[in-house]
């Protein structure tokens, strides 16, 4: 406990130093997150800092009441039981009330400081969490009761799944080393968390020597009437990622658009035979992209079939060549017939492939999608705040990059075409996913903006520019204690 109040207390004066010569309020709980608050408090007035902290319930552990009682010993922090008024005009606010062994929602004067605190917050007031935002469920991120607005959350040995599945809530979120050591048992379900270095390191170099044989060919199907754009945003994000060539197999009516909007890719209408199949995708590529403009016309499934049926090397279903399967989980996985491949699915293509309601698909995001990759003997990509990425072998990873700058019509493209490169390059479905999707996501990370978090404006387009700097990793080791870091989403309000 006092490791981790001290760690929180130092990083709370690194980020904000200005903002403790406006003192700070600190509430805290009942339980040992409430003690982390009380070493906190104490930590800040030990260097001069103005401390008033609000007790919303008398401690109730014996480490809490410890700490609680060095805190009040201390002259220089202001103790008072009473709620009202919660805002004194402090600059920063610490919340220490719940922490990870709390379920259900806030109650009692709990929640009537949970949204004192939020009124802090919206005149301007700085927020840290300790933990967890209290309100917020550390394993499942349910907040359907009051809950704290965070500006940064400083959560302990590992990132907990109520974080990623709640980020909004969070603020920045850095984890912390308290010194739990290697043998603790931190794993509560979440899957394992990819970042900047474990991308680095799983990304294949391009040697000085590579050609364009070498950085793989990719075949992107789709492009129906009316839809080209999806499969020239999937050229387009293919190109930035490195592919060697990339061909568009479009319907005949969309041949002539996509080769006027993306003339460095090649385009081949959609084969109407073994023939033209073999020669324009079997016979040419090392990956197979299907699904983006593909449509579900009665050519687009004959299509869809007929590829699936001639192509058996590495292949990524994405949009409409997903929801063709709707509730036909057997069916495509007598298709797929054991290949390397990559499903991406949003909730709503992943609910109609298995059969669920689109509400239990979001409340189960971190395991619903093990099943289905068992089923299907593929890695399946489900898109979202976090994405998850399932293996058929159990294996689970997430990414948390992101913005709300991809929550846009072919943003799911832009992510098929990172990932049929890596596809293809790699061969590893479960691998290529992960990259592409922490890579799409920071992408979005990296796009200029004149106001912290604003998304408002930015295109698709921005979103690609910045591919190629996206691909640019900086390994550095990070600040101790700091094992990772993610930063905050959404536009601040």
């Amino acid at each position: 406990m006092q490791r981790a109040g001290a760690a929180c207390a130092s990083e709370i004066a690194l980020r904000y130093a200005e903002r403790l010569t406006g003192g700070v309020l600190v509430a805290a709980g009942p339980g040992n997150n409430g003690g982390d608050a009380w070493v906190v408090a104490r930590a800040l007035a030990a260097t001069g800092v103005r401390v008033r902290v609000v007790e919303a319930v008398t401690a109730k552990t014996d480490d809490a009441r410890a700490e609680a009682a060095l805190a009040r010993a201390s002259a220089r922090i202001d103790v008072g039981s009473d709620s009202a008024p919660i805002d004194r005009g402090e600059a920063l606010v610490i919340d220490g009330l719940l922490g990870t062994g709390s379920h259900g929602s806030p109650r009692g004067d709990i929640a009537t400081i949970v949204n004192g605190i939020n009124a802090m917050h919206d005149r301007g007031a700085i927020v840290v969490a300790i933990d967890v935002p209290s309100g917020v469920d550390a394993s499942t991120g349910a907040a359907d009761g009051a809950f704290v607005h965070a500006d940064l959350t400083l959560t302990f040995g590992t990132m907990k799944r109520g974080l990623l599945a709640r980020r909004e809530a969070c603020g920045t979120v850095a984890v912390l080393d308290i010194g739990l050591g290697p043998h603790a048992d931190l794993s509560d379900g979440a899957a394992e968390l990819i970042d900047e270095r474990w991308v680095s390191a799983s990304t294949p170099a391009i040697s000085s020597e590579a050609h364009k044989g070498t950085r793989k060919k990719l075949a992107i199907v789709g492009g129906a009437s009316g839809m080209a754009g999806a499969s020239v945003l999937a050229a387009r994000a293919a190109l930035r990622s490195g592919i060697g060539m990339v061909k568009l197999v479009v319907a005949p009516e969309s041949l002539a658009n996509v080769q006027e909007a993306e003339p460095y890719a090649l385009a081949a209408a959609w084969p109407s035979d073994d023939a033209t199949l073999s020669r324009d995708i079997v016979d040419w590529a090392d990956a197979v992209v299907i699904g983006p403009g593909l449509g579900r016309s009665d050519k687009s499934k004959a299509m869809l079939q007929r590829v699936l049926t001639g192509w058996h090397g590495p292949t990524l279903l994405d949009a409409d060549a997903i929801t063709i399967f709707e509730r036909r989980l057997d069916e495509l996985a007598t298709v797929l017939g054991g290949r390397p491949a990559l499903l991406t699915p949003h909730p709503v293509e992943f609910s109609r492939l298995a059969g669920l309601e689109v509400e239990e698909v979001l409340k189960t995001r971190f395991d619903v999608g093990l099943e289905v990759a068992r089923s299907l003997g593929a890695a399946v990509l489900l898109k979202g705040v976090p994405t998850i990425v399932n293996g058929p072998d159990g294996r689970r990873l997430v990414s948390a990059s992101g913005t709300a700058a991809l929550a846009t019509a072919g943003s799911g493209d832009v992510l098929s075409g990172i990932a049929g490169t890596l596809l293809a390059q790699t061969e590893d479905p479960l691998v290529a996913g992960a990259i592409a999707a922490w890579v799409h996501g920071r992408a979005a990370e990296r796009v200029p903006t004149s106001t912290a978090g604003l998304v408002r404006g930015v295109t698709l387009e921005d979103v690609i520019a910045e591919l190629r700097d996206a691909w640019r990793f900086d390994s550095r080791c990070t600040r101790y204690p700091v094992l990772t870091e993610l930063p905050s989403v959404g536009e601040a309000s």
